[in-house]
């Protein structure tokens, strides 16, 4: 885990230009008053003159501008906010989901159970910047992506970033990169922007992440699963329509065999943060594959299951309510025969977009009229529309930013909901990398194939081995189940009356 590194071991990565810590801290030098990122090709500081920061927004708030050679805003995001389970992390989850933005500070604050003094002074000691100073630092980099990846106009990009005026967005421009936004423009790299062809409305960008990437997996694991008219997915890319603060949004996900691409089409300019922060968690794409891979390697019964899958990565959500619907209707039977009835309930009750696709159904309508459409045992039915109702007065809360703990000990506390579905939704909702299942009946046929133990109990003993990686465990034991058995998950739920 990267925030235990000591300095030493820091600075070897910045004198070996490793780029598999680009983003997971910042090199801020004394001598020059930059920042970098750990792969910057500049000449390695000396150790006097060099002071690591977790985060762009500590170095920012520490007096230093960003690197304009290595551009140290363009790295993936830090793998440690999933790690990481403490209100640190679960902040900086939120702040990527743009909560400081709609709801400021105190919203924040509110969310994570702290008063707004509290949380400043924590994210102080723990991140070196406070709500304010780390929501901005989010804004500057999704700048700098549309300045230098679109040909969008500034002040259509200062919108999009989330500034509320051309003047705030001008002063943190300059004050992060220490150019202007029109400067910083010109200093695109020769071919880079546009990066993909522009077509009108439409927000075109690339989105990083460290290599390797197992994206086949992730298209595949999308197909399965995707809603004819809410989404749709191909071998190479993955769209869907879904519900924003501002209003309905589009998003298509595509892999150029080098490069991914995000193409969207929003209501509100300024969803577009939210937007990017939600498409990176759906592809996993912060993870630490090296460090991932290595971890699992190790055990020799899955060193042949890393070599053929390398990169593999958790599939996350775009929507945490959505996900626990999902997961509710597909307990105990087929993806297929999930994929259906999830599309049926998405047809009856999904508002349709002025483009013709379909929203996935509000949490309202789920439980004022899914027992209408729903088909299956009563007590089941009751389960899914009781919990769109929670969600929908707020009983039940959902985010990435919850506690892991808290988080499943309420939706165990729903009827209906056993041990699978809150690990689950825990694993794909929040981003918790160490969620193992070991009642799926695919995690155990895969593991069985790999020579793990094939009961439950024995299982789970031994996947705790793995830890903190036991949902890539998973991952690879879902792509290892025979297939003649079912690839995903026909699952064992313990089910409450």
């Amino acid at each position: 885990m990267t925030l235990t590194m000591t300095f030493d071991e820091r600075y070897r990565a910045i004198s070996a230009r490793d780029t598999r810590f680009d983003g997971q801290f910042v090199t801020a030098v004394s001598s020059t008053g930059i920042y970098c990122r750990p792969s910057c090709p500049a000449r390695t500081p000396k150790p006097a003159n060099v002071t690591f920061y977790p985060t762009s927004a500590a170095a920012h708030e520490a007096g230093y501008r960003a690197c304009k050679r290595c551009l140290p805003e363009a790295a993936p995001g830090s793998p440690d906010w999933n790690l990481r389970g403490d209100a640190a992390a679960r902040a900086m989850r939120l702040i990527g989901d743009g909560v400081v933005d709609r709801e400021g500070v105190p919203g924040l604050a509110r969310r994570l159970g702290y008063s707004p003094r509290h949380l400043n002074r924590m994210l102080v000691a723990e991140l070196g910047a406070g709500p304010l100073a780390l929501s901005r630092a989010n804004r500057a980099h999704t700048a700098r992506m549309l300045l230098v990846g679109t040909d969008l106009p500034v002040a259509d990009a200062a919108f999009s970033a989330g500034f509320a005026s051309l003047r705030q967005f001008n002063d943190t421009v300059r004050e992060v990169f220490g150019m202007t936004p029109t400067e910083l423009r010109a200093k695109r790299r020769t071919g880079s922007a546009p990066v993909c062809e522009t077509v009108p409305g439409t927000i075109d960008l690339v989105l990083p992440y460290r290599p390797p990437i197992d994206l086949d997996g992730l298209f595949d694991w999308m197909a399965a699963r995707a809603l004819p008219g809410v989404e749709e997915a191909g071998s190479r890319s993955f769209e869907r329509h879904l519900r924003l603060d501002g209003g309905p949004a589009w998003f298509r996900l595509r892999h150029d065999g080098t490069r991914l691409h995000l193409r969207a089409r929003l209501a509100r300019l300024g969803d577009l943060a939210p937007l990017v922060a939600r498409s990176r968690r759906l592809f996993d794409l912060d993870a630490d594959p090296a460090a991932v891979d290595a971890a699992l390697a190790a055990h020799p019964e899955l060193a042949p299951l890393v070599a053929r899958v390398p990169g593999i990565r958790v599939p996350g959500a775009v929507d945490p309510h959505e996900m626990l619907i999902r997961a509710m209707v597909g307990q105990q039977i087929t993806v297929v025969a999930a994929r259906t009835a999830l599309t049926a309930l998405a047809d009856a009750l999904g508002e349709r977009t002025a483009e013709g696709g379909i929203l996935f159904p509000t949490m309202t309508a789920i439980a004022e009229h899914g027992a209408e459409v729903l088909r299956g045992p009563a007590a089941r039915i009751r389960a899914i529309t009781g919990a769109a109702a929670a969600l929908a007065s707020g009983e039940l809360t959902l985010s990435v930013g919850d506690d892991a703990e808290a988080q499943r000990a309420a939706l165990l506390a729903m009827p209906g909901i056993g041990p699978w579905t809150a690990d689950y939704v825990r694993m794909r909702v929040i981003g918790d990398p160490d969620v193992f299942l070991p009642g799926d009946v695919a995690a155990r046929a895969g593991g069985a194939a790999a020579g793990l133990p094939a009961d439950p109990a024995p299982l789970a003993l031994w996947a705790g081995r793995t830890a903190p990686w036991r949902s890539y465990l998973t991952a690879h034991l879902w792509r290892n189940a025979p297939a003649k058995r079912p690839t995903t998950k026909k699952k064992i739920e313990e089910k409450k009356p």
